[in-house]
């Protein structure tokens, strides 16, 4: 009986991977094709991903990729998100000081309330808000695909999702540019400069970009920073997940009941909590964290392919000025802390 239950799971497994193959192919091929263009020349992977999906758009509809594609930009998204745990150690975090790590929590925090409690003067509801804050708050397009996947969806929750990745994206590179010149010209120290970027910078792949191009102190301390953000990707998608639970059983129309704890912010804090530990060694924190990489370019693929270009338009002016003033805020909210801090002027 035993063995005829188990020839039956695998008969459902092998017939769902070959459902799922053609469109997760393409996904990948997506993901590989991203790595290649900006390895050579130097624009942001997550953002050529989302492009190169969206000029696909047609296959997230076609009977043959579809259901890849929508495995692609739920199942993978999931487990590339819960990878980024092993990237993560208490050991690590803890050379940044009490002061700092205050400091950055807070700038999360208050970017994420600041969020909430503006979002009607631009003329957006909560999933927006929160959406667009817990992106630009902990670790932009990444950030933003966890958070998505918790919300309660309806018909504009790619539209929405799409915006806040491209926008972040394009924010994220620009301030990759300006603020290390921002901060050459206020005096900062390569210290303070890589505090600075890895607490305001959206992306991790331009934390490290503005970080290195400053000095190898000022990418090390900008890194450092950065993964503390990303700590906070676990306990924001937990509360929301929380909060959004308790709202959907008050009012079912606003979507599925979700989980209580979603499985790969389990996944996010346990491998966080084995990195802390010394449980994992060296080269499969490199290899889960490579891994991590290549799964949300290859989710990001897949929700550019489920999204018509023209639904970004749609979008329309307030939303980018929105995503502005968090970006802004975040960033006035770290130079006043980081003055706090040293006494004076950052320097």
């Amino acid at each position: 009986m035993d063995e005829t239950a188990g020839n039956s799971r695998l008969a459902a497994l092998q017939d769902r991977a070959r459902v799922v193959f053609p469109g997760l192919l393409v996904a990948l091929l997506i993901a590989l094709a991203s790595k290649f263009v900006s390895e050579h020349y130097g624009a942001p992977a997550m953002l050529l991903a989302l492009l190169f999906g969206m000029s696909l758009n047609f296959l997230g509809t076609e009977d043959r990729t579809r259901p890849g594609v929508e495995f692609g930009a739920r199942q993978v998204l999931r487990l590339g998100v819960a990878l980024l745990g092993a990237r993560i150690s208490v050991e690590l975090l803890s050379s940044l000081g009490a002061a700092v790590v205050l400091l950055v929590v807070a700038g999360v925090l208050l970017t994420i309330g600041f969020g909430m409690l503006s979002s009607r003067i631009f003329g957006f509801r909560y999933r927006f808000a929160f959406l667009s804050a817990g992106a630009v708050a902990i670790c932009g397009a990444s950030a933003a695909m966890a958070i998505a996947a918790v919300l309660p969806r309806d018909d504009r929750s790619e539209q929405r999702l799409i915006f806040t990745v491209v926008g972040v994206t394009l924010l994220s590179t620009l301030a990759m540019i300006v603020y290390p010149i921002l901060a050459q010209a206020m005096g900062m120290s390569d210290r303070i400069t890589g505090i600075f970027i890895g607490a305001t910078v959206h992306d991790v792949a331009q934390v490290v970009g503005a970080g290195f191009s400053v000095s190898q102190e000022a990418g090390d301390t900008a890194t450092l920073v950065k993964l503390l953000r990303v700590v906070m990707l676990a306990p924001v998608v937990l509360v929301t997940t929380l909060v959004v639970r308790s709202v959907a059983g008050a009012e079912p129309g606003e979507g599925k009941r979700p989980p209580l704890v979603p499985g790969f912010v389990l996944g996010f804090i346990a491998l966080a909590v084995l990195a802390s530990l010394g449980a994992i060694p060296a080269p499969v924190v490199d290899a889960a964290s490579t891994a991590s990489g290549w799964l949300l370019l290859a989710a990001i693929g897949s929700v550019g392919m489920k999204t018509m270009p023209k639904d970004i338009m749609n979008v329309g002016a307030p939303a980018a000025l929105f995503l502005v003033a968090e970006t802004a805020f975040l960033a006035v909210f770290i130079l006043l802390g980081l003055t706090v801090l040293t006494g004076s002027a950052p320097g």
